[in-house]
């Protein structure tokens, strides 16, 4: 079986990294640069007429959507344990993802992209104050989540790398998540394990190249 990872820094990319890394998976990578306008290339649009990332090429078949890759991930690797194998645990760990992906990955593009919610002249702060609004809710959840525990499951999971990513993405628009006690320990946790310190290692080669090539 051939896969292959189509991976742009800083992006939600890095979950499917870390879990395929987790899972000892063999894969290739296809950096792409977000930045640009790669994202919306003929080549790009073949693979993911979406233009986002990630996309998980399974001999020749894209598969996108995160939520989606990690249950693919998981199910092909069961020894990897990334999602809970009791049905109602399991099935837990499915919501918390989608609960990622459909309200704070969503509630942080707001500071990256605040022309994308209004486009009026002089909107972008009250766009971006709006949105961290809901973030800083939908994080007191999840540290209330990981209170007293070291994973939102029994053992680390998927679940994990995704709020990771979500986290550290919070993290690089300069908020203050102090607040956040429990979501800071479960993100330094998962700095110390080798998969996240793979893909920080080859994000940061990854972003020195592109701005070479700049």
């Amino acid at each position: 079986m051939k896969l292959t990872l189509y991976y742009a820094p800083m992006t939600c990319a890095l979950v499917p990294f870390v879990t395929l890394t987790e899972a000892r998976a063999d894969f290739d990578i296809e950096n792409v640069n977000s930045r640009s306008a790669q994202l919306r290339t003929p080549e790009f649009l073949k693979v993911n007429p979406k233009h986002k990332v990630p996309v998980l090429v399974i001999d020749g078949e894209p598969l996108t959507e995160n939520i989606a890759i990690q249950i693919w991930i998981a199910r092909q690797y069961p020894a990897a344990s990334l999602l809970p194998a009791e049905p109602r645990a399991q099935i837990k760990a499915i919501s918390l993802m989608a609960w990622f992906s459909s309200a704070i990955h969503p509630h942080l593009t707001p500071n990256a992209r605040p022309e994308n919610y209004c486009d009026l002249p002089g909107s972008a702060e009250s766009v971006k104050r709006m949105g961290n609004k809901l973030l800083f809710e939908d994080l007191a959840l999840g540290d209330e989540l990981l209170a007293g525990r070291e994973w939102f499951c029994d053992h680390f999971t998927a679940v994990d790398a995704y709020f990771f990513w979500c986290f550290r993405r919070a993290l690089s628009f300069k908020l203050d998540l102090a607040q956040f006690n429990n979501c800071i320990a479960h993100f330094e946790r998962m700095r110390q394990r080798a998969s996240v310190q793979r893909v920080e290692a080859h994000e940061k080669a990854v972003q020195a190249a592109f701005a070479r090539a700049a």
